[in-house]
């Protein structure tokens, strides 16, 4: 029996009458049990405490005083960090200068991007990823030119429809040497950006160097508003639409069928899909506008990871363009856009006019970290139907067309006035400019002589604009603005491609009747 609290005895007096019966010696019992449970419980805890506390100071003591660190269970050692620590360190012990430790962070993850090679993998601090996603969803203040960093050179990609950039001349494969007088030469794309866009209204100054020039020039243009609008579209006396795309942004199919469904209200017979100097964008707007060319079942694209597999998409059911179709690129033509020219081209054997495109064959994904920077780098590489590779080479058309010659020309400087007996490189491209609009310059020698004197004098007079005979800025400004023109007026890319379309339109009408014919079968 368990032993009882001092002062009770542990047996009975025999002769004394036990009063209590059997529930109460129960009860005493249970009393008794439940004192002697309690109290090893409480001896209990307060030896566990002091095992923790014991524990905790052996861990201290040994972490501050032992000969070896102690390593974090489960998480492994990166000795390859090992020389970038100690360099942090170093900086933060022995460097002169106050420091900006963020700065230091970002400087490091922008090198490691860097050292990739790759002109289309970036890391984008805060404010860089805000006006990286302002591309895609929203308009932005600037000049309007898509560019990369090619080989440690600025390089447009191309302009944007209607832009500042378009209007000043701007052109695919222009090199941006400096701005406001800043050489950019081996920025990042993403650094050069932030030098060129600013506030609607204010003045940008570029140092363009063009191929086929000698000298590179300065161009100031005026920043705006990049229009939202990706999706532009008219429609001829032939019913032959040109429907120009100008990037692959969140509402492009969107604006792209409410277009198709007006001109076809309109009596559409033909569709120019005009993708040139249109730099990509993103890649399931690109697939979704490709599925409404490519039959159900065939593959649009495919996409092939690091590990090598492939992932091909193939086009689903659903509304279909079904008139005659015709493709205009040219060197501007990039990325998503290669993606829809090379995928109509080879599953629906729809022609491409115009000159090869830019050739940019891979895929990148962004990844945002908590702090709003984000990189983004090379993930994949895009295959046509074909299982051809275009990064670099580009897809060549299916009839080549030039652009006239003097859409390539030099731009004019506006900031300096050229006049009567001057002799230079500029004139002679004044003397091909007034050429190629139809007035009489005699031999472009780069002299200016009495014979451009004259050209010039009838071009001001014809655009209402004092004839001086001297080429100011505004006269300047006109007679690139004039050849601007004059190319969206008479485009010879435009025109071979419409020309095929009244060809394939003029036997649609026996097409459809034989088609309304099975159909009644």
């Amino acid at each position: 029996m368990p032993e009882k609290e001092s002062g009770e005895k542990m047996d009975k007096d025999p002769n004394v009458q036990d009063n209590n019966g059997p529930e109460q010696e129960v009860e005493e019992t249970k009393e008794t049990v439940s004192r002697f449970v309690t109290i090893k419980k409480f001896h209990l805890v307060m030896i566990l405490f002091f095992t923790v506390i014991l524990t905790a100071g052996v861990s201290i003591f040994a972490l501050s005083f032992g000969e070896e660190k102690a390593v974090t269970v489960g998480v492994p050692e990166r000795t390859e960090f090992n020389k970038l620590y100690s360099v942090y360190d170093k900086i933060q012990e022995d460097y002169i200068l106050e420091i900006d430790n963020e700065e230091l962070i970002n400087g490091a993850v922008n090198g490691m991007i860097d050292a990739l090679g790759d002109p289309y993998s970036d890391y984008m601090n805060e404010e860089e990823a805000a006006q990286f996603n302002e591309n895609i969803t929203s308009s932005f203040q600037g000049i309007g030119a898509e560019i990369q960093s090619i080989n440690g050179l600025i390089t447009v990609v191309s302009p944007i429809k209607g832009s500042p950039a378009e209007k000043a001349g701007i052109l695919p494969n222009d090199q941006i040497l400096s701005v406001d007088g800043e050489s950019i030469r081996g920025m990042s794309a993403t650094d050069a950006v932030m030098l060129i866009r600013g506030e609607k209204g204010t003045e940008v100054t570029l140092t363009i160097q063009r191929q086929g020039s000698d000298e590179p020039i300065e161009v100031t243009i005026t920043r705006d508003d990049i229009p939202l609008d990706t999706v532009y579209y008219e429609m001829d006396d032939n019913k032959i639409a040109t429907v120009q795309l100008t990037s692959f942004s969140e509402t492009t199919f969107d604006e792209l069928t409410e277009a198709l469904a007006d001109l076809e209200s309109q009596g559409m017979e033909g569709l120019v899909l005009d993708l040139r100097q249109n730099p990509g964008g993103l890649l399931p707007q690109a697939i979704s506008i490709a599925n409404l060319f490519v039959p159900e079942g065939e593959t649009i694209v495919q996409i092939e990871e690091k590990n090598g597999e492939k992932q091909v998409i193939s086009a689903q059911e659903g509304d279909k363009v079904n008139v005659p179709t015709a493709v205009l690129i040219d060197e501007g033509s990039a990325s998503a856009s290669e993606i829809v020219a090379a995928a109509v081209n080879e599953t629906a054997d729809i022609p491409l006019f115009g000159k090869t495109t830019f050739g940019k064959g891979t895929v990148q994904t962004a990844e945002d970290f908590s702090d709003s920077s984000n990189i983004k780098i090379t993930t994949a590489r895009w295959l046509t139907p074909e299982d051809n590779w275009v990064h670099e080479e580009g897809i060549s058309p299916t009839t080549e067309v030039d652009l006239p010659a003097y859409a390539t020309l030099p731009f004019l400087n506006i900031d300096v006035e050229l006049k009567e007996s001057m002799v230079s490189d500029e004139i002679q491209t004044l003397e091909q400019m007034l050429a190629a609009l139809g007035y009489e310059t005699g031999e472009a020698d780069g002299l200016f002589d009495e014979n451009t004197v004259s050209a010039v004098e009838s071009f001001q007079s014809e655009n209402e604009l004092e004839a001086t005979g001297t080429v100011t800025p505004e006269t300047a400004s006109a007679i690139m603005l004039s050849l601007r023109e004059q190319l969206q007026n008479d485009d010879p890319q435009q025109n071979a491609a419409v020309e095929y379309l009244i060809q394939e339109a003029g036997n649609a009408p026996a097409e459809e009747e034989n088609s309304e014919e099975d159909s009644a079968a």
